[in-house]
């Protein structure tokens, strides 16, 4: 039985997938986006929880997600860091007859276990943090040859896909980046696309945690 290190849980989500939701954010992330939200998931002491006492608290109010068409979330941090935990997890949850999702960066490598993930995920929620490769570096560290790719992925094995961009001044929010994601999405079958108001509510963490909040 697989464990997950995990941050936290929302028993009662109602912004990460349709209806009410259990949200739960596991540790870990293979990005640092200037404009996280969460950097305490980053890194650092985290939770355990097995697949068997994750479904047993899920069920407890399964009720509620059933009877406003909600489900579970796996969110993080980045949930594909773990991918055999929600291999494990959705698979229970798809013979409770609850709706999956995950809300992923999608930095990840077309692996056997991601094929096998995606036969239990009924949505994948994917961030896309900037089209240019180069403004994509600048903001998560990382390039986006594989976000990229695994959104051809899913859309390859006809997944339900919400793609998620957070507006943010000066990089993501101006008319010519949003034209250009509108023309670079039209290729492909999405069930949502999400546009996110940037924040900076999160400062008092990066304080707390001694990194510095760059987009100050």
């Amino acid at each position: 039985m697989t464990n997950c290190n995990y941050h936290s849980i929302q028993t009662m989500g109602t912004v990460d997938g349709p209806g009410i939701r259990y949200v739960l954010f596991l540790q870990g992330c293979c990005f640092r986006c200037l404009f996280c939200h969460n950097p305490d998931t980053w890194s650092g002491k985290a939770n355990t929880m097995s697949v068997d006492e994750t479904v047993a608290d899920i069920l407890k109010y399964k009720n509620f997600y059933q009877n406003s068409n909600g489900g579970v979330t796996v969110s993080g941090g980045e949930p594909l860091l773990q991918i055999q935990f929600l291999i494990e997890l959705f698979k229970k949850l798809k013979s409770e007859n609850l709706h999956t999702a995950v809300d992923t960066c999608g930095h990840v490598d077309i692996t056997d276990n991601l094929k096998e993930l995606i036969k239990y995920t009924d949505l994948f929620m994917l961030d896309i943090k900037h089209l240019d490769p180069e403004t994509h570096y600048k903001l998560t560290g990382k390039n986006n040859d594989k976000v990229l790719r695994f959104l051809d992925f899913l859309c390859e094995n006809n997944k339900s896909i919400r793609i998620r961009q957070v507006l943010i001044p000066g990089l993501t929010m101006d008319d010519e980046y949003i034209n250009y994601l509108i023309n670079f999405l039209k290729k492909y079958k999405l069930e949502k696309v999400e546009l996110l108001p940037y924040h900076d509510m999160a400062k008092e963490k990066y304080e707390k945690l001694r990194i510095t909040y760059i987009l100050k």
